[in-house]
């Protein structure tokens, strides 16, 4: 499926995708709407940038128009775009906190919307992306932006968007919640007497290759943690620690609560 892109920014996520793009060969084209240069991408065959949508070519007819600027600043884009509005068109948006009825209140009520919600590990093939489609999307329209979406990760479909808060809460903050953990652990061992530069090394190390096992591993998380636990053991000692009734569950439920209802929050 080789389709035709335009994408509406390209910082930090927007260049995530941009290079899945290439990588892959998902897209015949991409024109970029982006003022400042993204990189080595910007001179690519198959990539042309402009500066704003009113430089955008007046034949011009993507398939698929993708929004991956600052929510703060939507509203003054999107209704550049809503010439786009037709069947032939899915407008796929990554950024946080608008739901698709914003989208469709800027748009048209009839343009056929996806509200995603990726994460940082994007940026080197590792994310996981979870998406949401009106009806106005098309089987066929929801498999190209599932392929887009897939470049950058895996992807996983939800029906009810009101998921997108406690998705965000999970996976769209998650990562700052693994590099906390890495930041813990690698104080507790200067404090156990490590050397600074040694117990961040060790820190980074296991919690990556950590994940690298639960990645390639049919088994699941706790069997894996079970597998790390010898009877009467160190980790034990420590998981007695981390799973006592004020350990780490109620913390990690206290803290994807409140970024649920922040979520909500900014959408609202």
């Amino acid at each position: 499926m080789a389709l035709t892109l335009l994408l509406v920014g390209c910082g930090k996520m927007g260049g995530a995708l941009l290079e899945g793009w290439l990588a892959t060969g998902s897209v015949a084209r991409v024109v970029v709407v982006e003022p400042n240069d993204f990189g080595a991408n910007v001179g690519h065959e198959r990539v042309l940038r402009c500066a704003g949508a009113d430089a955008l070519p007046s034949r011009f007819s993507p398939d698929v128009v993708v929004f991956a600027v600052k929510p703060q600043v939507l509203g003054g884009v999107v209704p550049d775009y809503r010439r786009f509005v037709g069947p032939g068109t899915v407008f796929l948006s990554i950024a946080a906190g608008k739901p698709i009825a914003w989208f469709e209140q800027q748009l048209a009520p009839a343009a056929a919307v996806v509200r995603a919600m990726p994460n940082t590990p994007a940026s080197v093939g590792r994310g996981i992306t979870v998406g949401c489609a009106n009806a106005a999307v098309s089987e066929a329209q929801r498999e190209a932006c599932e392929m887009l979406l897939r470049a950058v990760g895996d992807v996983a479909w939800i029906d009810d968007e009101a998921l997108i808060d406690p998705v965000t809460a999970v996976s769209g903050s998650g990562p700052a919640y693994v590099f906390l953990v890495i930041e813990a652990l690698a104080l507790a061992g200067e404090k156990a007497g490590l050397p600074p530069e040694l117990a961040m090394r060790l820190a980074r190390a296991t919690v990556a290759g950590s994940g690298e096992l639960a990645h390639r591993s049919i088994e699941s998380a706790a069997t894996l943690r079970r597998n790390v636990t010898s009877p009467g053991g160190t980790t034990e000692a420590a998981l007695r620690v981390l799973m006592a009734a004020d350990g780490m569950q109620p913390l990690f439920d206290r803290a994807v609560a409140a970024a649920t209802k922040r979520a909500g929050e900014l959408a609202g």
